[in-house]
């Protein structure tokens, strides 16, 4: 998992309440149990026609948002199914962070698993916020404060230390297994001794 330390991108804003994780991946892109790929799905009945056109109007087909790495978004973020794919997609897009008012607590917690931050401010705050995206101006994440510096503003957030450090660190939970490497090592030699039939 790619570390999260500092994020700077001009963010993209979805002034949508309830964006579900169908909104987010629709089912037929859920035949794959890879993690790359999945952006094409994104998003795809908001960014897709029924003849598979894009829809020149929405957020992320318009530049500099196509390589936005900052999502804004409306309350209850990611509620509906408990689907992975759906933070996979996001990351697959480039997106590293999200800032919304609230969010379901299956999607927040897959986040994380997955490198994602995401971030919970007041409603006036991602207000403020969606403002520096309509002016197509750059915000900072900077996760070793739990700040965002947004102009002459700045925003704090909080996260359990736990969570931060695994983000901070790269660390999944592939990762924080192979962190205790040495000891797991340990042990099952010991184990071999002590129990050679097993």
């Amino acid at each position: 998992m790619t570390p999260f330390k500092t994020l700077i991108s001009i963010p993209a804003a979805l002034r949508i309440i309830n964006i579900d994780t169908d909104m987010i991946i629709p089912k037929q892109f859920l035949r794959t149990i890879k993690r790359t790929g999945l952006s094409a799905g994104l998003f795809y009945e908001m960014r897709f026609d029924e003849q598979g056109h894009k829809k020149p109007d929405f957020i992320l087909h318009r530049a500099p948002y196509t390589h936005s790495q900052i999502l804004i978004a409306g309350e209850n973020f990611g509620c509906g199914s408990s689907r992975e794919h759906a933070p996979w997609a996001l990351l697959d897009f480039g997106i590293r962070s999200i800032i919304a008012p609230s969010y379901s607590d299956i999607f927040f917690n897959n986040c994380f698993k997955n490198g994602i931050l995401p971030i919970v401010l007041k409603h006036t705050e991602v207000e403020e916020l969606m403002a520096f995206s309509d002016q197509k101006l750059e915000i900072k994440i900077d996760l070793s404060t739990q700040q965002i510096i947004a102009g002459n503003a700045t925003y704090h957030f909080e996260i359990d230390p736990f969570r931060k450090h695994c983000l901070m660190n790269g660390l999944d939970e592939i990762g924080l297994t192979l962190e205790k490497e040495n000891f797991i090592s340990t042990y099952e030699e010991n184990l071999h001794k002590e129990k050679p039939w097993i």
